[in-house]
């Protein structure tokens, strides 16, 4: 074998040892990803984002449907832990996670969350708080396929349809309320489907030119790690 063969050859294990390890990692049981959320309001505080990896078989909910009792408490009261329980028993779930802080108007914000082959799409929710049961959602959204690879969505404001828009501080848990005012339920005039938010229109305790917004509400990003 002359030098240029041998030299060929040697090119030739590498790449195939290159495109071997590629595969393996495309195709490796656990996949890692940074999802960084950005919240696009001028006065909607965030709460905790619930992270969700799953397969395109199954979806957090749907627009024009009663919304799941565990994502109406998302909704209403941002609190991501029952439903992470409820859908971590699911065999369509990767990884379902309720993160810890809320995300203040003009901050950002970076999780990690793994997946594996076959569970290739993500979803999240987290409240608008300063509201009656307003949520952000993207769901079943593509992750992208290769490490380094990223994609960017944008999450709309949902009504989850459990609670009436009364606009009360006696019914709304955000921080343009007080603490002690209650966040009672009020269901009489709940729409009873998730449907697109309309906003906040002044009618009770919360100011229009400081809650209300325009979708998009959140600039998503995810990136694949591993």
């Amino acid at each position: 074998m002359t030098p240029a063969t041998r030299f060929s050859a040697a090119l030739l294990v590498a790449a195939m040892f290159f495109t071997a390890t590629a595969n393996a990692d495309h195709y490796g049981r656990y996949l890692t990803y940074e999802v960084t959320i950005t919240n696009a309001t001028k006065g909607q505080v965030f709460s905790p984002p619930v992270l969700v990896t799953h397969s395109s078989a199954i979806s957090l909910f749907n627009v024009g449907e009663p919304a799941l009792a565990e994502l109406a408490v998302v909704a209403e009261d941002g609190m991501g832990g029952p439903l992470v329980a409820l859908i971590s028993t699911l065999p369509q779930i990767a990884e379902a996670q309720a993160t810890a802080a809320p995300l203040m108007p003009g901050a950002s914000a970076v999780y990690e969350i793994s997946s594996k082959r076959g569970f290739n799409v993500l979803s999240v929710v987290s409240m608008l708080v300063n509201s009656n049961d307003a949520f952000l959602a993207i769901d079943s959204e593509s992750l992208p396929r290769w490490r380094g690879a990223s994609r960017t969505y944008y999450a709309l404001g949902y009504d989850a349809g459990s609670e009436g828009n009364n606009e009360d501080c006696a019914f709304v848990p955000g921080p343009a309320c007080a603490m002690d005012s209650g966040n009672a339920r009020s269901t009489g005039d709940a729409e009873g489907y998730v449907h697109i938010h309309n906003g906040v229109h002044g009618i009770a305790d919360l100011a229009p030119y400081k809650h209300d917004w325009r979708n998009p509400v959140a600039k998503i990003t995810i990136t694949r790690t591993r």
